[in-house]
């Protein structure tokens, strides 16, 4: 881990450009289905319902799980991950772009989730987009996301499948202080793992998932 406070460098590009070197790599090591912790939404929702993917990468498995009963649009600026999404998820609506620019309807969604995400945008971002994310929901639209335990300074590594990342986080407890402010009732708060498949050797990271209602 290396601290990542070098001004000449803007480490959004990196992460998109990152993203766009391992796409194949990373698609390859994701789980192939989801875990029970979908269930969360899921259960809570009808049929046809609206949901917004926020960095949804590949599309799987977490756009290709919905997208069998939902009507899914996914966001991510790494042109490769969503041109793989388009082709894993033919069914599904993806957007190539910044989810801190991109135009979206307001209170359009029935619910948005956002796996493994948003530690990939520099954190003093993360109170405008969950702001943004509560204004594209409906009223009583649902929030179901992973975040991070720890606050954490941002940092790179050099290795993430052969390429410099970047990742940038609060803790959970602030975030928890955030979501209030932004209008999000928290329902529920639980845990999941790195969400790669058996076969990649990764350390037994852990990350909190909240499930939240736009109040």
């Amino acid at each position: 881990m290396k601290p990542a406070n070098d001004s000449k460098i803007n480490y959004k590009d990196l992460v998109q450009r990152g993203y766009d070197s391992c796409a194949a790599e990373y698609d390859e090591s994701r789980q192939r289905k989801a875990g029970h912790e979908l269930t969360l939404l899921t259960s809570r929702l009808h049929d046809g319902a609206t949901i917004l993917d926020v960095g949804c990468g590949a599309g799987v498995p977490i756009a290709q799980t919905l997208a069998q009963r939902f009507a899914v649009t996914g966001v991510d600026f790494s042109r490769e991950m969503i041109n793989r999404a388009r082709a894993n998820v033919p069914q599904a609506t993806f957007i190539m772009g910044d989810i801190m620019s991109v135009k979206l309807p307001p209170s359009h969604f029935n619910a948005a989730v956002a796996f493994y995400s948003i530690f990939h945008l520099p954190r003093e971002e993360h109170p405008e987009l969950l702001r943004r994310i509560h204004g594209w929901l409906k009223p009583g639209g649902y929030f179901l996301a992973t975040l991070s335990y720890l606050d954490e300074a941002p940092y790179t590594e050099d290795d993430f499948f052969g390429v410099t990342m970047y990742w940038s986080n609060y803790g959970l407890g602030d975030y928890k202080k955030i979501m209030a402010e932004v209008g999000f009732t928290l329902l529920e708060t639980t845990v999941v793992g790195h969400g790669y498949g058996v076969e990649v050797q990764v350390s037994d990271e852990r990350h909190p998932l909240v499930f939240a209602q736009k109040s």
